[in-house]
């Protein structure tokens, strides 16, 4: 291996239920890496939570198949030595570890954390961010705190639901009327979501929701268009042009997103150029809400009826195969695939060198 390249360690595949997703993130970030810059060392994570160390990289991938192959299958430990294990004497093994893992233990903090412990440089999202961004109540509240608009919501846990349940349900009508979106609080692409229209669907839908998580969000109905914005950037972050999303179902759900292929994203977003940058500046107060760093993208309503730009949410590790949104509008800016890849880098190495610098005693 040459003394210029940076070795990326790529973490995919995982236990959550976008393990697949994963797979073709990791296939397509795989394939366009400049190998004569990086080196690759992936780590697979089964569904069963078994993590595999392939051998470097040096050359793009083959199938999606042969991402799951990696070494031998072990724990946590045996890989995480395999990655670690100069960091007390010799060389570190890996410059930089890049988490492509979508959902519960991928992009809320926890493994972020595992890296800030190590300490190594990672991509995306710190440990902060990515627990805020995955939880859409302390989300919801930092966006408040902001001064963003946002939709009205309600949210209780599963304890507060079997204690009080009639006395929540008064409060949620009284305060939001239907339709509304119930909602899992913790959980990424619009899984156990769904709509309610009366008394009835509402309980349905708090039950299916708390088959995933112990806290509920339930959200107003807001007749809008989607409209999303990729931020990139630390300190100094930048926003894209906003896109729109034309949805084929009732409202932008996982089959919209990952299966189906009749949602249209339109890039840029046909919106006046003053609501575009309107949409650019609320997108970088979101990030900065969150104490966003490296990647993140916003999503808003545009309120029909006036035109009111509203932020639903953020992603901190969105969807990134070259036909995600978070790279194409990125693409649409002017910033290609691969150039996204090494920015991304820059900024990870940036944001590490910067705290390696803080103290953390009193000498």
């Amino acid at each position: 291996m040459g003394d210029t390249k940076l070795t990326v360690g790529l973490v995919y595949g995982g236990k959550s239920g976008e393990h697949e997703v994963s797979l073709q993130t990791a296939f397509a970030v795989m394939n366009a890496f400049d190998y004569a810059k990086y080196e690759i060392i992936p780590f697979y994570i089964s569904k069963q939570g078994l993590w595999k160390v392939g051998a470097a990289l040096e050359a793009p991938f083959g199938t999606i198949e042969e991402l799951k192959l990696g070494g031998e299958a072990g724990d946590m430990s045996m890989a995480l030595n395999a990655v670690f294990s100069g960091l007390t004497g010799g060389d570190q093994l890996i410059d930089v570890m890049f988490p492509l893992l979508h959902g519960t233990n991928g992009e809320d903090g926890t493994i972020q954390g595992l890296f800030e412990m190590a300490n190594i440089p990672y991509i995306g999202a710190g440990v902060l961010a990515s627990s805020a961004g995955m939880d859409k109540v302390v989300m919801k509240k930092l966006f408040g705190e902001a001064g963003l608009d946002q939709c009205e919501y309600c949210y209780f846990n599963i304890s507060a639901w079997k204690r009080k349940k009639h006395e929540l349900i008064i409060s949620l009508e009284d305060k939001l009327g239907y339709p509304v979106f119930v909602k899992p609080a913790n959980l990424g692409s619009s899984v156990g979501i769904s709509k309610a229209v009366d008394k009835e669907s509402l309980i349905k839908a708090v039950e299916v929701a708390f088959r995933y998580d112990t806290k509920v969000i339930i959200e107003e109905f807001v007749d809008a268009r989607e409209v999303e914005v990729s931020v990139l950037g630390n300190e100094e972050p930048e926003a894209s042009v906003p896109g729109e999303i034309v949805s084929s179902g009732e409202y932008y759900d996982y089959a919209a997103k990952y299966t189906d292929g009749k949602s249209q994203m339109l890039i840029p977003a046909p919106v006046d150029p003053e609501v575009a940058d309107r949409l650019r500046e609320s997108a970088i107060q979101a990030f900065r809400a969150i104490e966003g760093s490296g990647i993140t993208r916003a999503d808003f309503f545009l309120r029909k009826s006036d035109g009111k730009i509203l932020i639903n949410e953020v992603n901190t590790m969105p969807g990134f195969t070259p036909y995600s949104m978070y790279p194409l509008l990125w693409r649409e800016t002017g910033i290609s695939y691969q150039a996204l890849l090494d920015r991304m880098i820059e900024l990870a190495l940036e944001r590490y060198h910067f705290k390696q610098g803080l103290k953390y005693d009193n000498e």
